[in-house]
């Protein structure tokens, strides 16, 4: 009888590899890259995934970001979340759910009341706007929750602190308060409400205007900090805006053009965007359908209106016998009612093609409609002499309607 003999089986060892091919991870890297630039934040709790593929790349996304727009990335145990602050800031950087100013000045407010409050703990909407009014008071503003309008704004700013997941609502809803002042509504603090605000290089009594406190960085007066300065300014304007026009460098035009190349090649390798220099400026496309951020044109039937119209003036002011001018920057300078006039004709030519809403509204407010989105995407602005002034990027754009894709 043989003996038995014990040892180790002489199989093939198992080896799980995490390794992710070069392709991927530049392609999880464009992702975390425009989700930080165009997210609030990325949390744990509702993307763990996004969330942990930024925890493993932080040294290296923090790094970029500090170094070219002097944004701080910042990432801890729930959350990950790029502070960002515009070069310049426009109306529609807002939050597009208010309406008034005191919308703002009360979703503040109620920050500063949720500071003391810890995770989970609940409060009543009345001890809320019991404190805050109160406080309010003490600094001289008056708020009256007697007046619906005072609690529409109210209701504004706790749908956006719940839209945030800053609060959480466990009973009742804020409306039927809005409505009657008479109902209560039970909240619950989550653990994002002190990472909203953000941190100011220096003590707020030390800035004397409004343009600094664009600044998230202490630059100081040495040749070295400026020109530092001047870089966060480009990339931070070009990341955050829908375009730039060149004009808009006239005060750093050396530095602009030494580095043009450069910005292009960056934002394309970090963010996978395309950037086009035109007469005018440069523009940046994503080569993508879907996008994190918001993109022109919408998926609102304003923008097929606002395409529309470009064409229109495209064609009238190339014509030969136009009566409008292109200036040697491209612009073009048009009337209110030659707006209104184009409308006129477009609603009557596409009639079948627009929604209900659209072909119920007058050519005046479609055409205040239609300028107000061009202002919105950098695409023009009012003048002081009356006349609004579409930039050249607007001709760069054209629609039709068919079953067929344009090409240009």
């Amino acid at each position: 009888m043989e003996r038995i003999k014990v040892g180790k089986l002489n199989r093939e060892k198992r080896r799980h590899s995490s390794l992710i091919s070069k392709e991927e991870q530049e392609e999880r890297k464009l992702i975390c890259m425009n989700a930080l630039l165009n997210r609030t934040w990325i949390t744990k709790e509702l993307d763990p995934q996004l969330y942990y593929w930024i925890k493993e790349k932080q040294p290296s996304l923090k790094e970029w970001f500090m170094d070219f727009t002097g944004y701080s990335l910042f990432v801890n145990a729930k959350l990950a979340k790029l502070e960002k602050i515009p070069a310049v800031a426009y109306s529609w950087m807002g939050f597009q759910e208010f309406r008034e100013p005191l919308d703002y000045v009360l979703f503040t407010y109620s920050l500063w009341f949720l500071e003391n409050k810890l995770e989970q703990e609940q409060f009543l909407l009345t001890t809320l706007v019991k404190e805050i009014r109160e406080y309010m008071t003490e600094q001289n503003m008056i708020v009256d929750w007697k007046n619906y309008y005072h609690r529409l704004s109210m209701g504004r700013a706790l749908k956006k602190l719940k839209g945030m997941n800053i609060v959480q609502a466990v009973d009742g809803q804020e409306l039927h308060w809005t409505q009657n002042n008479e109902s209560n509504v039970l909240y619950e603090c989550t653990p994002y409400s002190r990472y909203i605000l953000r941190n100011f290089p220096k003590p707020l009594t030390q800035y004397t205007s409004m343009d600094q406190l664009s600044e998230n960085l202490d630059y100081g007066n040495e040749s070295e900090g400026q020109k530092q300065r001047k870089k966060h300014y480009l990339y931070r304007r070009y990341l955050l805006e829908p375009i730039v026009q060149d004009e808009a460098w006239n005060d750093d035009s050396l530095y602009f053009h030494g580095q043009r190349n450069n910005v292009l090649s960056q934002i394309k390798k970090m963010f996978g965007w395309e950037g086009s220099r035109y007469r005018e400026g440069t523009v940046f496309f994503e080569p993508e359908l879907t996008s994190e951020a918001e993109i022109f044109p919408t998926l609102s039937a304003i923008s097929d209106l606002t395409l529309l119209v470009c064409g229109v003036l495209r064609d009238e002011a190339l014509a030969t016998n136009s009566n409008l001018t292109i200036e040697r920057d491209g612009i073009v300078n048009v009337t209110l009612g030659e707006i209104e006039r184009i409308l006129t004709q477009l609603q009557n030519d596409y009639k079948k093609y627009w929604t209900n809403e659209y072909n119920k509204k007058k050519p005046a407010e479609l055409a205040v409609e239609v300028l107000n989105h061009l202002i919105e995407w950098g695409f023009g602005e009012w003048k002081e002499n009356g006349l609004f002034a579409l930039y050249a990027i607007g001709g760069r754009w054209a629609a039709k309607y068919g079953t067929t894709e344009l090409e240009i």
